[in-house]
């Protein structure tokens, strides 16, 4: 048998006998990069080795530990491991096969790396777990370091990593990589990709003077790079102060060389950089552009950005290894620093309608929905207060740095503070269909109504130009919905704050209950949703078998079951029909909750990801029954009533009462009504997909989810040139789709992606709620502002008390639905904004923070409903606080503390 392999031998699929670092090296040879003369020690060495010392049996036993396992129990098993290596002898025909091949690299020294089968992976990092060993000269020095480089891969940190991962231990096995070492100058460590923002355009650098081993571990100071891939151009540089340098020990002091002296291993050693190298850029603009080049052949020769070490001897770079990069984020854009308007004369703010936008917009919303609520606020005033009042260019919903605020021309706003009488008046008699009753009786069902209409088509048989009109008309009746449900809010708020008003003021004495106690155990549609999921799971709960197939099977593999009617193999085919079914009832009735307005987001009808998880909730046994809950907050709210009233004098009384039912009727309808925003938004999306598959089709864009981000003229123009017709035969005369080939790329793909990571930047950004940034403009609207001020200062981070209460436990940062299943019971729901589709959360929260939001908000009225204290509008929750971090959330007092101690 062979146990050397040199890198030009090793193939692409040898990762079993070469490991990721000797695959990788073999792969960068063959491309024909620079790479110092070496060879591979296979994994069957390590094999041999073990069985001719007998001690794989103890290796398993001791290797063996639970993921919980405690470190010192890691670093127990792993001295005990290695002893058993440190004690081996090396079999003589593995030994006569490595010194052959270290011969004919002659006498020189040479770096000794591990390279394990399960390292250097694209889907887990492994790096630096196992150990390396520089300078090595001699036969009998560089098999003391392979013995050593294979017991390294017991490490405690190896262990605790692998059990994590689930990798067993007789399942890894330890080559050896073995490479003449480089006389560096420099050296250094160098990403294809920018892993502080995913651009893949984007190489970053980072060099140190001398060896590139310290560059790995930390232990110097480098000069940082950021190059454009492909130009060569340095977009950055950041020159340090590089105080120490790592040289081979025979180039370092005297007593540093008297120090190594006997050892097995010839060694680095770190000296002071010298003075005139200290401040020098270690890479000019051209040996930057020249690096980055072979970074850019490695990245595409593997297809897949690369983590690269390298060094520099004289004017020549070498290669010393390449792995794929990990846990790469995807690209982004800077985030926007200014915030230019595009209109003068005229205010901006994050308000009203804006605040079911918390992100920025994707480039076909943000297109369709300026108009249609420009078109929906000037019919609703014209109806209300008159024709003339609002003028063209009034009004708009334009988007700064992609995010949406309500524009009002100056002019605009003083004409129709000066209709605010008849606008009230007109409120107060539900005129232009506003109010309660306006939305019940003709807002509510003419939305109803035209969604009907739209799905009783089938979608897969209109044209382009169909599917476009049904999608804007949708969106127009989803947004004359919402318009009129704004009329709706201030009644809602009214009737509370009228009753809390009364009730605390001139009804309430000690020992008297706060006056939401009146306001509690109703029935809305996100309390309607929660019984409904309930309900599931107490019937799931006795099928054993089906719940059992439930809470084994991965969420997103329960989602896709769900939504192309595939059954799970480990389960009987006629009961998940039936959990299908009655699933999909759900799914009917309540999955066109929105957690964002932007259709580009999906809705539960959608991914139903987070509905399952509340499914699985309630099955392992957690959370509270919602009936339960709810009946004893109505038997409280009934008692304490009673009990208040007997009191009262005839006149109070009747006040009381009256302002009571005016606020226990409104708040049940504002929530839904909120619930109901949706109503299209499973069906635009359908549209949406079905003209994105036909484009891919077509050869426009690369996934049909990408049509979200075209522009509305180019999904018109795409439309009108026929490239979105259904698969039918076409009508005499029109123009065929045009087909895309394999070989082709989308016309459209790198536009796309462009605003994709355009997007991702804007929403790194905390976006003002007024514009522009005056100090009048502060003081006159920053108390009406659903956000507080992103200025606050010191650790406590402060907001509106909206539900009672204090909670201490873990944050869990939520920046939508892809982040619910990261959610754990009992920790505190810190997100931008919550909307009616977020409240599956809410039976797990411990508390509710958010940037949005106030006494009135959704989240109050589901958090007191839940019993859970709130602290909404802080306006800097989601930048200040991070997931896992420890808090303290106090909803009587308004504020979030963070817990420092806790680490």
């Amino acid at each position: 048998m062979s146990y050397v392999y040199n890198f030009g031998d090793v193939q692409p699929g040898d990762i079993a006998v070469a490991g990721g670092k000797g695959a990788g090296l073999g792969n960068l040879v063959r491309a024909g990069l620079p790479v110092p003369p070496g060879f591979v020690l296979t994994t069957a060495a390590y094999g041999a080795f073990v069985d001719a010392n007998g001690i794989q049996p103890r290796i398993q036993e001791l290797a063996t530990l639970s993921p919980q396992a405690a470190p010192q129990d890691y670093e127990d098993a792993s001295n005990a491991i290695r002893a058993l290596f440190t004690a081996g002898t090396m079999p003589p025909d593995v030994a006569a096969e490595l010194g052959a091949a270290y011969g004919r690299l002659g006498d020189t020294a040479v770096a000794v790396r591990s390279s394990a089968t399960a390292e250097d992976l694209a889907s887990a990092s492994f790096a630096g777990q196992q150990e390396s060993y520089l300078n090595v000269r001699g036969a009998e020095a560089l098999a003391a370091a392979v013995i050593d480089c294979w017991s390294s891969l017991w490490t405690g940190r190896a262990l605790a990593y692998r059990a994590r991962e689930g990798i067993a231990p007789d399942s890894v096995r330890l080559a050896v990589v073995i490479q003449q070492m480089v006389e560096a100058e420099a050296a250094g460590v160098m990403f294809t990709a920018n892993p502080a923002n995913g651009r893949r355009d984007q190489t970053v650098i980072s060099a140190a003077w001398g060896l590139g081993e310290s560059v790995v571990s930390g232990t110097v100071t480098t000069d940082d790079l950021v190059v454009e891939a492909g130009t060569g151009r340095v977009l950055s540089r950041r020159t340090a102060d590089k105080a120490v340098m790592t040289v081979y020990a025979s180039q370092g002091t005297a007593s540093q060389r008297t120090a190594i002296e006997g050892t097995a291993l010839g060694g680095t050693v770190e000296q002071p950089v010298p003075a005139a190298l200290r401040h020098q850029p270690v890479l000019d603009d051209a040996a930057a552009a020249e690096l980055a080049s072979y970074g850019t052949r490695i990245s595409q020769y593997f297809k897949a950005p690369q983590d690269i070490e390298w060094a520099r001897s004289g004017r020549e770079f070498f290669m010393l290894q390449s792995r794929p990069i990990t846990a790469l984020p995807e690209p982004s854009a800077d985030p926007p620093e200014t915030w230019p308007v595009p209109y003068p004369k005229g205010m901006y703010f994050r308000a009203s309608i804006v605040e079911q936008l918390p992100d920025p917009l994707s480039p076909l919303f943000a297109d369709l929905i300026d108009g249609s609520v420009t078109r929906s606020l000037k019919a609703l005033m014209a109806e209300a207060v008159g024709s003339k009042v609002i003028r063209e260019s009034d009004v708009g919903l334009p988007t700064i740095n992609g995010y949406a605020y309500y524009y009002y021309r100056t002019s605009g706003m003083w004409r129709v503070m000066g209709k605010l009488p008849t606008a009230l008046n007109a409120l107060a008699r539900g005129k232009a269909h506003m109010g309660l009753s306006g939305w019940r009786e003709f807002s509510h069902p003419r939305y109803a109504r035209i969604v009907q209409g739209w799905s009783a088509r089938s979608v897969s048989r209109l044209s382009g130009q169909e599917l476009l009109e049904g999608v804007r008309t949708l969106l127009d009746a989803g947004t004359v919905y919402y318009t009129a449900v704004q009329s709706v809010i201030p009644i809602a708020a009214t009737s509370e704050i009228s009753f809390r008003a009364y009730y605390d003021k001139l009804i309430r004495r000690a020992g008297d209950p706060p006056a939401e106690t009146f306001l509690l155990g109703f029935d809305s549609e996100p309390i309607r949703a929660e019984k409904s999921l309930y309900d599931l799971a107490a019937w799931v709960r006795a099928l054993p078998e089906l719940a059992a197939a439930i809470l084994n099977e991965p969420t997103p593999a329960l989602a896709e079951s769900q939504r192309n009617g595939s059954t799970p193999g480990f389960v009987d085919p006629a009961l998940w029909q039936q959990w299908h079914s009655r699933f999909q009832d759900h799914l009917d009735r309540f999955g066109h909750a929105v957690y964002n307005l932007d259709f580009v987001c999906p809705v539960p009808a959608d991914d139903p990801s987070a509905q399952l998880e509340q499914v699985k909730f309630y099955l392992r046994g957690q959370g509270n029954d919602p009936y339960e809950r709810q009946r004893l907050a109505a038997a409280r709210r009934k008692e304490q009533t009673d009990r208040v009233a007997t009191r009262l004098g005839r006149r109070r009384k009747a006040v009381f009462l009256r302002l009571l039912r005016w606020a226990q009727n409104a708040a049940p309808v504002r929530e839904d009504a909120l619930s109901d925003v949706g109503l299209a938004w499973p069906l635009i999306r359908r549209m949406l997909l079905e003209l994105g598959q036909r484009l891919v089709h077509s050869g426009v864009i690369a996934a049909p989810a990408d049509v979200f981000w075209l522009r509305h003229q180019e999904l018109q123009s795409a439309v009108e040139f026929g490239l979105a017709e259904p698969d039918a035969p076409e009508a005499p005369g029109a123009p065929a789709p045009v087909a895309i080939t394999g070989t082709e790329r989308p016309v459209r793909a790198d536009v796309v992606n462009e605003r994709k990571m355009l997007w991702r930047g804007q929403a790194k950004a905390a976006a003002p709620q007024m514009l522009p940034e005056s100090r009048w403009m502060k003081r006159t609207f920053e108390s009406m502002m659903p956000a507080g001020s992103p200025d606050q200062q010191g650790d406590v981070i402060k907001g509106v008390g909206a539900s009672a209460g204090r909670a201490s436990a873990p944050a869990r940062v939520l920046s939508g639905p892809q982040d619910f299943a990261q959610m754990a019971p009992g920790e505190v729901l810190v997100a931008r904004i919550t909307t009616p589709a977020w409240t599956s959360l809410f039976a797990m929260a411990s508390a509710v923070v958010t940037d949005v939001g106030g006494p009135l908000s959704h989240s109050s009225i589901v958090a007191r409903e839940y019993g859970i204290p709130a602290v909404l509008g802080t306006g800097v929750a989601t930048q200040r606080l991070k997931s896992g971090q420890l808090i303290t959330v106090d909803g009587d007092a308004g504020t979030v503390t963070p817990d420092h101690s806790a680490g």
